[in-house]
């Protein structure tokens, strides 16, 4: 879609050095990066901000945190929040933002399509199906995974005033938006094995208080 607007692409990152320099140079034409920095001791800051990428700093470790910091510092109407760990492809991100240009949407998420070995690890498809079915009977959305891919207004979702700022913020979006009434879409989006270890899901016990965060997040 040539006529479409500005897009900040909000990046919560925690010591992504492995995967920034990849991640930053596939940001389409027309997008612009916003790294939110939430605590990183690897450079990965110093290496966004080197390369031309606008470094935030959220002080409150947690991927809500972050996210949160990010939407108060952009300044594109729209915006896309995604991982920074090289997992989702930024070539891929017209997907999710184009419906939202178009007035299809008003909150798309990226539907994880895994791409290769290791990509999607079985206990975390577990959990996020059994996520994605509570979202359901909670809102009659017919939503299938709570990706890390997601793509809205920047106002819209501002004014959701999502409370979580740990691991349940994704689930909470969704809640939120539904509940408002907000038409919600998935797409399909290619997943592929991140570079580095997940600082939320990485460990069982991660896998675990991702689940509490989100499941109470879903109940609110």
């Amino acid at each position: 879609m040539s006529s479409r607007p500005a897009v900040d692409v909000v990046l919560p990152c925690l010591n992504e050095i492995e995967a920034l320099p990849w991640v930053l140079a596939r940001i389409p034409p027309g997008m612009s990066a916003l790294v939110v920095d939430n605590g990183s001791t690897d450079g990965s800051a110093e290496f966004a901000a080197r390369v031309g990428a606008r470094v935030v700093h959220a002080e409150q470790r947690g991927y809500g945190a972050a996210v949160a910091a990010g939407l108060e510092a952009a300044e594109a109407a729209i915006v896309v929040v995604m991982d920074a760990d090289a997992s989702l492809d930024p070539r891929q991100l017209p997907r999710v933002v184009d419906p939202i240009v178009a007035g299809h949407a008003d909150l798309t998420l990226g539907r994880r399509i895994p791409s290769g070995w290791g990509a999607f690890p079985w206990p975390l498809r577990i959990a996020n199906r059994a996520l994605a079915r509570r979202i359901r009977r909670r809102t009659g959305v017919q939503i299938t995974d709570l990706g890390p891919m997601r793509a809205a207004r920047r106002e819209e979702l501002l004014g959701l005033a999502i409370l979580d700022r740990r691991s349940g913020y994704p689930a909470e979006t969704v809640v939120r938006a539904a509940d408002a009434g907000w038409r919600i879409a998935e797409i399909g989006v290619d997943y592929c094995p991140r570079r580095g270890r997940s600082k939320v899901t990485g460990t069982p016990l991660g896998v675990w208080r991702a689940v509490r965060d989100m499941s109470a997040a879903i109940s609110r």
